[in-house]
């Protein structure tokens, strides 16, 4: 039995998912809905109580026709016996011996008939119906031109309210969307919202909630801040004390895992006050105009780590050569502390790639980039601090560059640093110093 085909889904544009246009589209149909119910019903009745009046004048008048059969005496012009145009249901009627009445045409126009038995044969009148069928057209027609202007006006109207609100809506979208880039500053400020006495809609109350949110989120972020800050300042006079009295130990064992520790622990701090200053956002880039490749060389080397070091395009870039040497010393370091050699770097134009053989990023450092404090290999196994990745994100945002941390297909992880292009104008000369191309 083969499989049948999958159904192919409709994929609209879209702008049809929008608020706005589904309103338009609801009130559209809603209003059309709402005009062709009452104008048929107004079609009606009004059709309805025309012809009950045309059938009464037309039975009068063939009561009077009758009178004047049985009289002798003349018809008259709307009246005649057994007419040529009677229709064939007040024929078989009036040979029935009843009395009848139909709306039809005679000579192209329409009439009423009413017929009667007289001496085996139909005695008929008609009268015209013209125009009372005019009345009805031009009623359709009122009812047709009504309900369009009624339909554009609701349409216009509830446009407008519902622009409104979508504004708002909008508003509030962006707002959202700079704070999750770390714009903890921004604020809705919806009028409703700052003006007690105005009742406050469903679009208010989102509105005072999001900013209520940020507010919190910025206060417990600065108290993060502050306190990193101020723990990294405050363990600075005790790990000197400790440096100090480490090199008053006798030469040993002991006295070089103390001195490890030490190290170890004011790394950590220096780490923590960096950080620290990142985010308060108090850095600033001081560029210069460099060699990019040479740049890179002189950051493996300043890690004492092996890494082979690949210049497929070397450019000249507009940088600061301290921030650049940190956050690419960062990645080779990392990439020896939780991957597997060989580390390979890669200069390719204003893209810098390192790369080790490794497990691989976690799953929660490619969804949510680099966290302190939280690092673990793709094993989930606890592998240190995660302080370097934060610092090499940090001091890349500084330099105006893009971090990116994805897996290598084969196996290993992959940072790409994309370094901002030179700003055309006048450069700053390349210094002669040591750190000079």
């Amino acid at each position: 039995m083969s499989a049948g085909r999958p159904r192919r889904r409709l994929h609209l544009p879209a702008w049809t998912a929008t608020l706005y246009w589904k309103f338009a589209v609801f009130v559209i149909v809603m209003c059309c809905v709402l005009a062709t119910v009452v104008g048929v019903l107004v079609h009606v009745l009004v059709g309805r109580q025309t012809e009950r009046q045309a059938r009464s004048v037309a039975l009068s008048e063939l009561d009077s026709v009758a009178d004047a059969y049985v009289a002798g005496e003349p018809l008259g012009r709307n009246a005649a016996v057994d007419p040529a145009d009677l229709p064939a249901p007040l024929r078989t009627v009036a040979l029935r011996g009843e009395r009848g009445t139909q709306l039809a045409e005679h000579k192209g126009r329409p009439v009423m008939w009413a017929v009667t038995p007289a001496d085996g044969k139909a005695l008929a009148v008609h009268i015209d119906y013209t125009q009372r069928d005019a009345v009805i057209r031009g009623l359709d027609r009122a009812i047709i031109g009504s309900s369009s202007f009624a339909i554009v006006l609701t349409l216009a109207v509830g446009l407008f309210g519902v622009s409104r609100i979508t504004r708002r809506l909008h508003h509030t979208a962006q707002v959202a969307r700079r704070i999750s880039t770390g714009d903890l500053d921004a604020r809705v400020d919806d009028p409703h919202v700052r003006c007690p006495p105005y009742a406050q809609d469903e679009t208010a109350a989102v509105a005072a909630a999001l900013d209520a949110m940020a507010a919190a989120l910025q206060t417990k972020l600065h108290r993060e801040q502050r306190f990193t800050a101020d723990v990294a300042h405050e363990l600075r006079t005790p790990l000197t004390g400790l440096h100090v009295a480490a090199e008053l130990l006798p030469p040993g064992r002991p006295a070089e895992m103390v001195q490890d520790r030490i190290r170890t622990m004011s790394r950590l701090t220096e780490d923590l006050l960096e950080i620290s200053r990142l985010d308060a956002e108090v850095e600033q880039a001081e560029t210069e105009v460099r060699q990019l490749g040479p740049l890179a060389e002189r950051a493996v080397l300043a890690t004492g780590l092996q890494a082979e070091v690949r210049i497929e395009r070397d450019t000249r870039v507009e940088t600061d050569q301290r921030r650049l040497q940190r956050v690419l010393g960062n990645l080779v370091s990392n990439a020896h502390r939780h991957g597997r050699p060989p580390v390979l770097l890669t200069v390719d134009g204003l893209v810098i790639t390192v790369r080790d053989h490794g497990d691989g990023y976690p799953g929660h450092l490619l969804d949510h980039g680099p966290q302190r404090f939280r690092s673990r290999s793709a094993s989930g196994r606890k592998t240190g601090h995660g302080l370097g990745l934060t610092i090499a994100a940090g001091q890349a945002r500084v330099l105006g560059a893009t971090l990116r941390f994805s897996n290598a297909p084969d196996g290993g992880a992959v940072a790409e640093l994309v370094l901002s292009p030179p700003v055309p104008g006048p450069r700053r000369a390349p210094s002669s110093g040591p750190g000079g191309p």
